[in-house]
């Protein structure tokens, strides 16, 4: 691309220069232009006799990398650990002497690609995470037990330097579940546009943001790219949180400067406590055993899990049945799952994560499992939510009753955005028009929760007798106990609806059934 290209560029969109720049380059036509001439560092563009604008070459570069990026800002207004100015403690700590700080700063510095220099507003983050929130990183080191190692081998393939693992916790407090208020999702934290660009899809049963290992792997791919555009791991950071364009506008504002540290007064204030926070956990994480932080003890590791493909639609609820494995453990290991259901279709494959002591059983027992499922599934009275998929677009059409804010608030977008995407100059609606909408979330269509039924069953007359639920029991390991009996049976007669309900010690009556 020629540098005739990039001003022509700039004077149809003013990105970049600053607010007087733009205003005077909207006075001008390209028509207007004279001549180009460069020094080493500055591209000068000669207006008129009386009007020359400097241009940074490496700045014009970096525009022109991000835009055909075509990657816009993903994230924003979802920070965990960027502190308010009114958290921040000026304090003293015994165990952390200022001279002390710097010296391991200096160490943390010589061995990682990031520049941690020491200064005071760095100093008072740090202070107060060890003031306030200790007890927080003990957890948070519980959880890295389980997601470092999955984060460690997608940053090593993509050779990003591995300290990065520490963003998702900036991000999300490693919360696979994560939303922020404007839509931001999963751990780390992908707006719906974003995560389609990395091939993270959205559907009314899966949403793969919360997809521990293809979010990791998006967020590897977007990091790169953006190291690609500035060369430098802390100007990635900055444009991870408030996009590519803030950061170079930064850069310009700062005369072309790329150091963070130099460029940070001119960044949005959330980003300018953003990588400060990274640095601060880093520090906190690295540097632990001499704060006396240590992990909670870990139910679960990395590599204690495998991971299966289902052949059919499974419920959480029938794995716990025919598995015994708890739920809460499925929730965690399996997030992407919106309803607690794995959807089976067809040029899909879908996955389920267990313990590993577990993936030989559902092998093993894999047949007998979907038989279950399907025995189970005969006898639903409701049916489940219908499977679709989030499109980039949808067309909706205007219904009786219908106001923007009410389709804005279905969809988890702006009315501001309905009437730019429809391009109307005021909120009037008409039953039967159409409109373009880009949805953030799927509506009220979704079932959140499933329906429980809680009319009564009768009762079958007749012998029956009580069992002492005990440790390890599920309803199918009972059932099998007792012939011709199923687990509804068992539902039915103890009028049981959740899983959770069964606890060792429970008593059940289970009558006798004649074949």
């Amino acid at each position: 691309m020629n540098k005739l290209i990039y001003i022509t560029l700039f004077l149809i969109t003013g990105v970049g220069f600053s607010q007087t720049e733009t205003d005077t380059l909207k006075l001008k036509k390209i028509e207007d232009t004279k001549e180009l001439f460069s020094n080493s560092d500055t591209l000068f563009l000669k207006k008129s006799d009386s009007l020359t604008l400097k241009i940074h070459k490496e700045a014009t570069l970096i525009d022109s990398l991000w835009l055909n990026e075509l990657i816009n800002s993903p994230l924003y207004d979802t920070i965990q650990y960027v502190l308010k100015d009114n958290e921040i403690l000026i304090t003293e700590l015994e165990e952390l002497p200022t001279e002390l700080l710097k010296e391991r700063l200096k160490v943390l510095n010589s061995k990682t690609p990031f520049n941690i220099e020491y200064n005071k507003s760095l100093e008072q983050i740090i202070r107060t995470y060890l003031k306030r929130r200790k007890s927080s990183f003990s957890g948070l080191m519980e959880k890295a037990r389980y997601y470092f190692p999955m984060f460690e081998e997608q940053l090593d393939k993509y050779d990003i330097p591995l300290e990065m693992k520490y963003l998702a916790i900036v991000e999300s407090a490693l919360k696979p579940r994560a939303r922020s208020r404007v839509g931001a999702t999963g751990l780390w934290q992908f707006m719906y546009q974003t995560g389609k660009q990395f091939d993270l899809d959205v559907s009314s049963y899966v949403d793969e943001r919360s997809d521990p290992y293809r979010a990791t792997e998006a967020a590897c791919k977007y990091l790169s790219s953006l190291y690609k555009i500035f060369g430098d791991w802390d100007l990635a950071l900055a444009a991870y949180n408030s996009g590519p364009g803030n950061v170079n506008k930064a850069i310009r504002r700062s005369g072309g400067s790329k150091n963070y540290w130099n460029i940070r007064h001119n960044l949005p204030r959330e980003t300018a406590g953003y990588v400060p926070a990274f640095y601060a956990t880093l520090y906190i994480f690295e540097y632990a055993n001499e704060h006396n932080i240590k992990a909670k003890e870990s139910a679960l590791i990395y590599f204690e899990t495998d991971t299966v493909q289902v052949k059919r639609q499974l419920t959480f609820e029938q794995i716990y049945e025919t598995l015994n494995v708890d739920i809460e453990v499925l929730q965690f290991l399996n997030p992407q799952y919106k309803l607690d259901i794995i959807p089976y279709i067809k040029g899909k494959n879908y996955t389920l994560a267990l313990p590993v002591k577990d993936v030989g059983n559902f092998i093993s027992n894999e047949q007998y499992i979907y038989a279950y499922a399907s025995a189970e599934e005969a006898k639903r009275e409701k049916p489940l939510p219908k499977y679709f998929e989030m499109n980039d677009r949808i067309r909706y059409r205007v219904k009786s009753g219908d106001f923007l804010g009410k389709i804005a608030e279905k969809y988890g977008v702006s009315v501001s955005k309905i009437k730019k995407w429809n391009n109307m100059r005021s909120t009037r609606l008409r039953i039967g028009q159409r409109l373009t909408i880009y949805p953030r979330k799927l509506g009220s269509t979704i079932a959140s929760k499933p329906i429980k039924i809680t009319s009564k069953k009768t009762l079958p007359k007749g012998e029956f007798s009580m069992y002492t639920v005990k440790s390890g029991d599920s309803l199918w390991l009972i059932a099998q106990k007792y012939a011709n009996v199923s687990v509804q049976n068992i539902k039915d007669w103890n009028n049981i609806w959740s899983v959770k309900s069964l606890k060792p010690g429970t008593k059940l009556k289970i009558f006798k059934i004649n074949s």
